[in-house]
């Protein structure tokens, strides 16, 4: 019979991928939480916050992040088009992960071990402003079956960096 295994028993292998979030005024105090055990859950280098009046820190945060925060490493800065720049200059492909009207599929998006990669997210209820989709490398989503067109922000990022992860690491074999 199978049996539990806790945080201390699990032989999962410790991997940091060349993946950056980028959170488009991303602002709720769960999702932000949320946000962070993704991040440490799949190897991710670095979080930015960016817009105004973010609180990063937060009880409510702190709660849902169960102490992520203190592994994966992050800032905030109010001007997500320094942010880009700086990641753009540093060689890192700008993927939005929003449903436009030439996004394509993220498991039809072929990422190798060499690229890398600024995943980012919008706001919870406007998504990923038009200035930022302006910059944008290239956009993807998630396909959905049911009736609505959009997700939590941190159940799709989930999502993404499990098929983006993935198709690294088949690369890296």
């Amino acid at each position: 019979m199978s049996s539990q295994l806790n945080h201390e028993s699990t032989t999962f292998i410790k991997k940091q991928f060349p993946i950056t979030l980028v959170c488009d005024r991303v602002n709720a105090p769960a999702n932000i939480g949320s946000i962070f055990r993704i991040a440490d859950s799949f190897g991710v280098e670095h979080i930015y916050f960016c817009g105004e009046d973010i609180t990063v820190i937060s009880k409510r945060m702190e709660r849902t992040a169960r102490s992520t925060h203190h592994f994966v490493a992050y800032q905030q800065n109010e001007n997500i088009i320094e942010v880009l720049d700086d990641l753009q200059n540093k060689g890192y492909q700008l993927i939005g992960l929003e449903i436009t009207n030439d996004s394509i599929e993220v498991a039809n998006c072929n990422f190798s071990k060499t690229d890398k990669i600024a995943l980012i997210i919008g706001e919870e209820n406007l998504g990923i402003s038009e200035t930022v989709l302006a910059r944008l490398t290239k956009s993807v989503h998630i396909n959905m079956y049911g009736q609505n067109s959009s997700m939590n922000v941190a159940t799709a990022t989930g999502i993404a960096l499990y098929e983006i992860t993935k198709q690294l690491m088949i690369d890296l074999k």
